[in-house]
Parts: structure tokens; C-alpha cells; sequence
């Protein structure tokens, strides 16, 4: 069913921040700092799959995100959605019943058999089809699904998050080069406000997170092993 309500975006960006929080799905660590997939060191680290196991929560973010696209993209404006292998397939066939549009999915490679296909379930030329995944870095490893589903002679120009870095300034540029908007919930800087408004972290280690997100590639180079 789709949502009727409408929360601010403000207000959607807070409330998720505090979920993302509740589930501890948000980890801030300055003395040993993560690996990230890139191999660089980060004070925090985000885990949108847990959402998947708490169901009032997920409910109610799959709710915020279908009314964040419609609200930012139109409500008749897709006839696909489409989840990223594999952390966007669970929340683009939530998007997708809320919608009541069909799903599919990209692969992140061919599956090397068969039809060799990427693209999983029924997507037809001509469709417009938004990308769903769970969170954004720096946009670069949207762009492969999205030219995927493009192959097909389908179009793709939006792309939906739970989450967004809102770090790395060349992301919007990234995307919007590429002819994709992004839409999202929250940000670091979301977290990292109600993270400070519910005392979760030592204001020691808030501190250092809020240096991080300020000069990240400058905190990753001084913090690097070896």
C-alpha cells in the first residue's frame, strides 16, 4: 500500500538517523578505526542490512522512501524498480509493493551461465526504472547498475538510498553526469546530530568522527596502517 503520510524531509532524515541508531546499525570506533572495501581507514562504519531483521523499523523506512521519491520524482514516474545485488534486492521489493510496480534486480557481474543475464526478473525497453540499494558513498559503484539496466533499452534516472555518505563532495556530480538523481534519507550529519542529541557516544569520540566527515580523505591519509 502506498503511504499517506508525509513527514518533512527534515523530520524523515532525524527519525531514521534515530533508528539507524536504536538498532545499532551505526558503529563509531577512533581508536581502531575500520577497513573500509576501498582498504582506507574510517572512524565509523554504517550497516543498512540489519534493517531487514526489525520489521516496525524497516515498515516504517520503506514508507519514508517511497514517499521521498514520490514526493521528489513524481507519482507516476517509473514502471520498474530495480535493486543492486545484493544489499538493494530486500528493500527495492518492499519500495516496489508499496509502488505496486514490478521488481527486479541487477547482478553486480553476469552470472556466467545461461543467458549470461544481469538483470534478473522482467524489465522491457522503454521502462523507467528506479534503482534501489541501501546507501551511497561516492556514487561510483551505481553506475555499472544503472548502465546495466540501460542495456536493456529500459531507462534510469533516479536512484533511491536509506542512506547517504554526504562526505564526498563529487558524488551529485558523479551521478548527475552519469543523468541520475539521487534521493536518500539521511546522512552522517544526521547521525552524527541525534548521536550527540542521545549522548550514544562519548563527545570524545563524536569529536573525532566530526573530523573525519569534515576532511575525510585528509583523516584517511593521516590514519592509514603501515
Amino acid at each position: 500500500m502506498i503511504p499517506t503520510s508525509y513527514p518533512s524531509q527534515e523530520e524523515i532524515a532525524r527519525l531514521t538517523a534515530r533508528m539507524l541508531l536504536e538498532i545499532g546499525a551505526v558503529n563509531f570506533n577512533t581508536d581502531e578505526p575500520y577497513t573500509l572495501a576501498s582498504g582506507l581507514p574510517s572512524p565509523s562504519y554504517i550497516d543498512c542490512r540489519k534493517l531487514i531483521s526489525f520489521p516496525r523499523i524497516r515498515s516504517t523506512l520503506m514508507d519514508f522512501l517511497t514517499v521521498t521519491v514520490m514526493r521528489n520524482a513524481g507519482f507516476e514516474a517509473f514502471d520498474n524498480i530495480a535493486g543492486g545485488e545484493t544489499a538493494g534486492i530486500p528493500f527495492a521489493a518492499l519500495v516496489a509493493e508499496r509502488m505496486a510496480l514490478p521488481m527486479t534486480y541487477v547482478r553486480k557481474k553476469p552470472k556466467g551461465y545461461g543467458k549470461n543475464a544481469r538483470i534478473e526478473g522482467a524489465m522491457s525497453e522503454g521502462e523507467r526504472v528506479l534503482l534501489v540499494e541501501d546507501l551511497t558513498t561516492d556514487g561510483g559503484s551505481k553506475l555499472s547498475f544503472v548502465d546495466a539496466i540501460r542495456d536493456t533499452g529500459a531507462t534510469c534516472g533516479h536512484t533511491a538510498v536509506i542512506f547517504y555518505y554526504d562526505i564526498f563532495p563529487e558524488t551529485t556530480k558523479t551521478l548527475g553526469d552519469h543523468g541520475v538523481d539521487l534521493h536518500y534519507l539521511c546522512t552522517w550529519w544526521d547521525v552524527l546530530a541525534e548521536a550527540r542529541a542521545q549522548k550514544a557516544f562519548s563527545e570524545e569520540t563524536l569529536a573525532e568522527v566530526e573530523n573525519f566527515l569534515k576532511s575525510p580523505r585528509e583523516w584517511q591519509e593521516a590514519n592509514k596502517k603501515g
